[in-house]
């Protein structure tokens, strides 16, 4: 995938700060925002393992770390976090990130007991799953970059899924299982033709099937990590940086 972050910054940027998710929950930060809850409860549904992650490479065994995240969530999603958020706002990871941490040095005990006395808001995270993807982690990784790493990795992952039901959607799922290999790889001559083979195109025509599945995959890309900012400024410094994290991996 990182053959092709380079292009990232280039895709179009048309109408992706109409109404992103982050973008409602920060107008709700001083008032009542009619969608705030359910725009941060999307985003905390979709990157709640790289906190799940993060407490457990902190230390946390497995029941603490579901404990926590579980209570950090109730917290987040019925408290008044938001005031935490500064006035330049940055984006959602970095406050969920720092959110995160200090939930854990000063309030995880007593979330922990409020969680297990069933009074959490529960979010029905999979943490079978997530314990399964820590493991394979790397145990050099600092909790840190566990966090940044898993963050990168499904905001990748939802660009696929967004992208695989698009072809799914066109009748065209098996084209996109040939072609997904060029999203990693830029490929030679001898993978062109054997696509093209498989897909009944010339090589002509797979090369322009390649190229536009890279661009659509671009703007999916793009349009997912805007949902996580609240400016464009700030959208090419996240994907600059979510570049550089998934070209450590």
């Amino acid at each position: 995938m990182v053959s092709l972050m380079a292009d990232f910054e280039s895709a179009d940027k048309a109408s992706l700060f109409v109404t992103t998710r982050w973008s409602v929950v920060l107008a709700a930060r001083d008032g009542e925002g009619r969608y705030a809850t359910v725009a941060m409860e999307t985003l905390c549904k979709t990157y709640w393992r790289a906190l799940y992650v993060y407490a457990r490479r902190h230390g946390l065994p497995p029941p603490d770390a579901e404990d926590v995240t579980q209570a950090f969530f109730e917290r987040l999603l019925e408290k008044d976090y938001l005031k935490s958020v500064q006035p330049e706002r940055g984006p959602f990871r970095a406050f969920l990130q720092m959110a995160f941490k200090r939930f854990l040095a000063k309030e995880h005990e007593h979330a922990t007991a409020l969680r297990r006395g069933g009074n959490a808001k529960h979010l029905g995270l999979d943490f079978l799953e997530a314990e399964a993807v820590f493991t394979a982690d790397s145990p050099q990784l600092a909790a840190d970059e566990v966090f940044e790493a898993h963050w990168a990795m499904t905001t990748l992952q939802a660009a696929m899924t967004a992208l695989r039901a698009e072809f799914r959607d066109a009748g065209k799922e098996q084209d996109f299982d040939i072609l997904k290999t060029t999203l990693s790889a830029s490929g030679d001559g001898s993978s062109y033709e054997k696509m093209g083979v498989e897909l009944g195109l010339s090589d002509g025509a797979t090369r322009i099937a390649v190229h536009r599945l890279r661009k659509r995959f671009r703007e999916l890309f793009r349009a997912e990590v805007a949902q996580t900012v609240a400016s464009h400024e700030d959208l090419n410094e996240e994907i600059r940086h979510l570049v550089a994290v998934l070209a450590r991996g």
